[in-house]
């Protein structure tokens, strides 16, 4: 009597692209206001984590203003790209130790930035790629639509062209961060699979994200323009309502959960 085959490994039956839900017009505002409530809740290291925010920003724009050179300027935002997702990875520490009845603490959130950091990594690294290829068309806007003095019909193409390559890789940049980062800060699963699932998703849902799209770049304009003191309640904000936006569209169920 032959042996039965052995059964796979759960790790050869995990989908490539997490399957996900198809979202209502009214979840970008449920996931605002989950996210406002866990901030409430977690008040003392919201405003730590959004303190820490404000420093990094000012910062990046003070030397910017200061040093006014282009390489400079992209050394600067290389590095706040690399330092941003460990910061958001914190935040999403606080609403995961929430969901599951937990006290967040600041420790806890260390610990998960250190764990997922490889991962957090190459989301950096993506990210950073975009943001290069992203100047590099703009630069060649600048050379290939010359704007001659006192032409508004040349001014308009030039801001049309620009819009438009720009939103471009806006769109890019946005449909792998979407749901990414909080998976790989809630499940021991690879980048690539994040920011594929991620695309995925965003794709399949394109009406409503375009709305939450619109709602971040609102809030986080309004953050801006408080002279940078409302990112300190705008930011954990918008990072607990990714995480709530995140369990909602994408069931990682297939992927261990990070202890």
């Amino acid at each position: 009597m032959s042996e039965a085959p052995p059964e796979p490994k759960a790790s050869a039956t995990r989908p490539f692209v997490l399957p996900c839900a198809t979202l209502a017009w009214s979840a970008p505002l449920r996931w605002l206001r989950l996210g406002w409530r866990d901030f409430r809740r977690a008040p003392a290291l919201s405003l730590l984590f959004g303190g820490v925010i404000l420093l990094v920003s000012l910062g990046v724009s003070a030397l910017a203003w200061g040093l006014g050179r282009f390489a400079l300027l992209a050394l600067l935002l290389s590095g706040f790209v690399f330092v941003a997702p460990l910061i958001a990875v914190g935040l999403y520490c606080v609403s995961r130790e929430l969901e599951a009845g937990r006290s967040p603490s600041l420790r806890h959130s260390f610990v998960l930035a250190r764990r997922v950091l490889g991962q957090a990594g190459v989301f950096a690294l993506a990210q950073l790629v975009i943001l290069m290829l992203w100047v590099r068309a703009g630069m060649m806007v600048n050379a290939f639509v010359p704007v001659e003095d006192g032409s508004t019909v040349a001014l308009v193409e030039f801001l049309l062209i620009g819009s438009a390559a720009g939103s471009v890789f806006a769109a890019l940049t946005f449909a792998i961060a979407a749901f990414s980062l909080p998976m790989i800060a809630d499940r021991d699963v690879d980048m690539v699979t994040a920011g594929v699932s991620s695309v995925n998703a965003v794709l399949r849902n394109k009406g409503v994200l375009l709305w939450w799209a619109a709602l971040i770049a609102a809030l986080t304009a309004l953050g801006f323009l408080t002279a940078y003191l409302g990112l300190v309640v705008v930011m954990p904000w918008l990072a607990y309502a990714t995480w709530h936006a995140y369990r909602e569209t994408l069931d990682a169920s297939s992927w261990p959960a990070l202890s």
